[in-house]
């Protein structure tokens, strides 16, 4: 079972290079985010063609996320749930193939200390909290998502610059780390222990040509999902050419 995330920075703006990705590499399920548009304006009919069913939570202009499946996706919950008054699309679970999957576009924080950093680290305790009292740890689930949070030095092109920074702050990577411990494994860090990786790099300053990118997007495991994981990358090459997402597609492969 192939899984995949990517944060294609508008659906619409990409949408060929998605349709053309789908029949590449013909993924299982695949998590999208930063949809940038309505329920209503997601092309369904070419996801279709290409072979899939999808699960959309939109929204106009900004955030939205889908889960896109071979098989259709089952019990589909969209937003984290818990009577909080917050129009973010930034989340929707399904199940594929006995398996709950998950597409997350966790919130970017902008300015440290600002309203939208606090708000980023109460969107982390919700999600904890959603874990908590929907899931149990020895159920089969794979998150995936642009968390826009680098866990470790090694994930990011040059720590010194970064410390203090948004997507690397302590607070910030304490707090994924607090998700983590209701038992969530990095498929890509698990396989790769010392392999520096970015899956985001800049559109401005030859960012992407000089390689100075972070690694903020992840697909994490429960426990009973570890020992069926046999390969994680990031495809970098499809940061490539015209018009292409800020970010690159994460995949893993689950063995039967």
């Amino acid at each position: 079972m192939r899984i995949a995330t990517w944060n294609v920075n508008s659906v619409r703006a990409r949408q060929q290079r998605l349709v053309d990705w789908l029949k590449k590499h013909q993924p299982d399920a695949l998590c999208l985010q930063e949809l940038k548009c309505t329920d209503t304006d997601f092309p369904f009919e070419a996801v279709k063609e290409a072979g899939y069913f999808a699960a959309v939570h939109g929204q106009k202009t900004y955030n939205g996320v889908a889960i896109l499946a071979k098989q259709e996706p089952t019990d589909v919950v969209k937003g984290l749930s818990d009577g909080v008054d917050d129009t973010h699309a930034r989340f929707i679970a399904a199940t594929v193939g006995g398996v709950r999957v998950v597409s997350a576009y966790a919130p970017n924080g902008q300015q440290v200390d600002s309203d939208a950093y606090v708000y980023k680290l109460e969107w982390f305790h919700r999600l904890k909290r959603y874990l908590d009292t929907r899931h149990k740890p020895d159920e089969p689930m794979v998150l995936g998502g642009d968390w826009n949070i680098a866990p470790d030095p090694i994930d990011v092109y040059d720590p010194a610059q970064w410390e203090g920074q948004t997507l690397f702050t302590l607070r910030e990577r304490d707090v994924l780390q607090q998700v983590r411990t209701f038992g969530l494994t990095d498929a890509f860090r698990h396989l790769h222990p010392t392999e520096q990786k970015f899956s985001w790099w800049d559109y401005r300053m030859l960012a992407f040509p000089k390689n100075k990118g972070v690694r903020i997007d992840h697909l994490f495991l429960t426990a009973p999902l570890v020992p069926r994981l046999v390969a994680c990358d990031v495809d970098r090459e499809e940061r490539k050419g015209q018009q292409p997402s800020d970010h690159a597609p994460v995949w893993l492969e689950l063995k039967d």
